[in-house]
Formats: C-alpha cells, sequence, structure tokens
C-alpha cells in the first residue's frame, strides 16, 4: 500500500484500507464503527424498600441548615409588605379606572 500522508488518522486509514480491499470489507469495518458509537447499555435500577426510602429522606432532612425563628418572623414581614403595597396599588388603578369609565358612560 502507498504511504499515507502524517496527517490521517486511524480511523480514516482503516477506511482507506478497507476501500482498498473491496466492498465487502468497507461494509464490515462500517458495522464495527457503528457497533462503537453505540451507547453502553443502561444498568437496571433495583427497587428499594419503603423503609429504606423514609431512612434517605430523614438523612437528606438532617442536611438542610434550617433558618432561625426570626429570620422566619423577618421574612414573613417582608413578604406581607410587598404584598400590601401592591394590592394598595392595584386598588388604587382600580378605583380610577373604574371612576373614568363610570365618567365616559354617563
Amino acid at each position: 500500500m502507498a504511504k499515507v500522508k502524517n496527517n490521517v488518522d486511524n480511523g480514516e486509514l482503516v477506511s482507506l484500507e478497507a476501500q482498498a480491499k473491496g466492498g465487502k470489507a468497507l461494509k464490515n469495518e462500517m458495522e464495527d464503527s457503528q457497533t462503537q458509537k453505540q451507547a453502553p447499555k443502561k444498568v437496571k435500577k433495583t427497587k428499594k424498600g419503603l423503609g429504606k426510602r423514609f431512612k434517605e429522606i430523614f438523612s437528606e432532612l438532617k442536611k438542610v441548615s434550617w433558618p432561625t425563628f426570626a429570620k422566619v418572623v423577618k421574612q414573613t414581614g417582608v413578604v406581607l409588605v410587598v404584598v400590601m403595597f401592591f394590592l394598595v396599588i392595584i386598588g388604587v388603578t382600580d378605583v380610577v379606572l373604574s371612576s373614568l369609565l363610570n365618567w365616559l358612560v354617563a
């Protein structure tokens, strides 16, 4: 076989050799490359018992960093203030638009 340039990788070299040998060799080489490209088969997951699942859940809950009571109260206050703020804005907008509609219709 003739010398191949250095920039040809092994896959291309095998493919060129298969083409030189004939169609049957090319077909076999293509099948081999397709089987190599397929993803490996997934391993089946084993079923876990209910008790084991609860044990894992409680184990994860122990890892959670829970906020202090003071932080919860403070954040709840912030949420209530924001809700009240938007309640006032939407209420004022509703009253203004209602009075404008009554003025236009009357």
